[in-house]
């Protein structure tokens, strides 16, 4: 039994779902996943692969491949993400807590 088939025994669906989902979002760094479930960015592609549909898992991957975002190395060189100046005033606003 190769290594992806025992870690997917291994992990509870929940787990395996969280994995796909961390994986899928844009912002979400292969090192982050990797700190919280051990599982590295080859590892990550290849439960992706196993549990996506084909079309899908192509266009995730065309999306992913050499994305900065996805690698903690590339981020960090750039600096410090965007954060808009009128972040905080939107989520104070009042008509939003209606």
């Amino acid at each position: 039994m190769n290594k992806v088939k025992k870690l997917e025994k291994a992990l509870t669906e929940r787990e395996l779902d969280r994995i796909i989902e961390m994986a899928w979002e844009d912002r979400t760094p292969f090192d982050v996943i990797e700190d919280q479930f051990g599982v590295d960015e080859k590892t990550v592609i290849e439960l992706m692969r196993r549990n996506m549909k084909p079309s899908s898992f192509r266009m995730w991957r065309k999306r992913v491949q050499n994305r900065s975002t996805k690698h903690l190395k590339k981020t960090e060189a750039k600096g410090d993400r965007f954060k808009s100046s009128r972040q905080k005033h939107i989520s104070l606003n009042k008509i939003s807590k209606r």
